[in-house]
């Protein structure tokens, strides 16, 4: 399935809609406004929250838990690295990898050694605008979420660690 995410940057706080090829709209991304690090829940159209996004604060370098329900799903590192950025992924779900340009701008994301998501950031866009292809059989708001969290390390401004 073929998603557009897709940023709108005159909002306070996060709030966007993420909608298929079809252009309908599938998940709703809000976050919590006045708040120490980014905190994000993605919502299906129906208003049910399927994932909680947390920046873990106080960290040398960006770390971030995502959660489904009250457990917690996965806890996503950025490594220090020079050139190529570099994520540790741990999982419930699985061995993540994240493959990706020297300017982070095109991912593949591997679960268990197989692509099961290709990310592709627009470049001449308003906001940041991404087409996200995942598998049928993965989990597509916790994969969803992990884009989401590149998206906050890599290219929001608000984040002072973004270039390490």
């Amino acid at each position: 399935m073929r998603y557009l995410v897709r940023e709108k940057i005159f909002t306070i706080g996060d709030k966007f809609i993420i909608i298929d090829e079809m252009e309908r709209p599938k998940f709703q991304v809000v976050g919590k406004v006045f708040t120490f690090g980014n905190k994000l829940n993605i919502y299906n159209m129906n208003g049910e929250n399927l994932v909680y996004i947390e920046e873990k604060i106080l960290r040398f370098l960006p770390e971030y838990n995502i959660y489904i329900g009250k457990n917690l799903a996965a806890t996503v590192k950025k490594e220090f690295t020079f050139f190529k950025p570099k994520f540790n992924i741990s999982s419930d779900f699985g061995k993540f990898t994240i493959d990706g340009d020297i300017f982070a701008y095109n991912f593949s994301i591997y679960r268990d050694k197989r692509e099961v998501a290709v990310v592709n950031k627009k470049f001449f866009a308003w906001s940041d605008t991404y087409g996200v292809d995942i598998d049928d059989e993965e989990n597509h708001a916790f994969i969803l979420a992990l884009v989401i969290v590149l998206d906050q390390v890599l290219h929001d401004n608000n984040n002072i660690n973004n270039n390490q």
